[in-house]
């Protein structure tokens, strides 16, 4: 999975929302780089060449877990022309109750295939039925990814990434990810790139900023500085 996270990660606009935590802020995306540079000299070396990224922020909450399943597998265009005909067909705040009300054939016209229709409901049916409560999911890591794995068609990237960018979460490493994996080999020199096992081996000595670690090497990932 190459980290294109559907729908906009955005950049830092301006003024940090600290209220609902979008992400992980500018210092804390500074301070985890500059620990790892501190210890491994090839991130110090991109550091210097690439300077520091961006925020990558989302908004907390069942929205984005529902915009994530719209976008799985399609076009950016593709995506957004979907969501503009569900908003449009639920309203703005997208409520669980309201998707699970409407029939096949009235979501397949808002562009959702029978599978997202099983991946949407399966999300709708656990926020709505209180099973799941994204609002307050564990503080672990992995419970927390454990959670979110439970919705259909929400796997661990999927879990990592809603983590990383829309609760801030300092330590997620999501290894699987392929731009991850050669934004990683790009910055030690590797000649190949690692496969995941590797990866998140690899990131050990960087915990517990794994999260900034993750941004920046996105940042690195196919930079003309670099």
């Amino acid at each position: 999975m190459l980290c294109l996270f559907r729908g906009a990660a955005k950049p830092f606009a301006g003024i940090w929302q600290a209220e609902g935590h979008l992400g992980l802020s500018p210092k804390q995306i500074s301070d985890g780089i500059e620990h790892v540079a501190a210890i491994e000299p090839g991130f110090a070396k991109a550091l210097a060449q690439a300077g520091l990224p961006e925020p990558r922020i989302r908004e907390r909450g069942y929205r984005t877990l529902l915009r994530t399943i719209v976008g799985q597998q399609v076009s950016v265009a593709a995506a957004a022309s979907v969501w503009n005909k569900l908003e449009l067909e639920l309203g703005e705040d997208m409520n669980p109750h309201d998707l699970l009300a409407r029939d096949f054939d009235t979501l397949r016209a808002c562009g959702l295939s029978r599978q997202k229709q099983g991946y949407a409901r399966s999300l709708c049916e656990l926020v709505a039925g209180g099973e799941l409560n994204i609002e307050s999911l564990p503080a672990s890591d992995e419970e927390a990814i454990a959670e979110l794995t439970r919705i259909k068609g929400i796997g661990r990237w999927s879990a990592e990434i809603y983590l990383l960018f829309a609760e801030g979460r300092p330590d997620i490493w999501p290894a699987g990810d392929l731009a991850v994996q050669a934004g990683v080999a790009k910055i030690l020199g590797m000649d190949e790139r690692p496969d995941e096992k590797a990866t998140r081996a690899l990131a050990e000595p960087w915990s517990p900023h794994r999260g900034a670690t993750a941004i920046f090497t996105w940042h690195c990932y196919n930079n003309p500085a670099l």
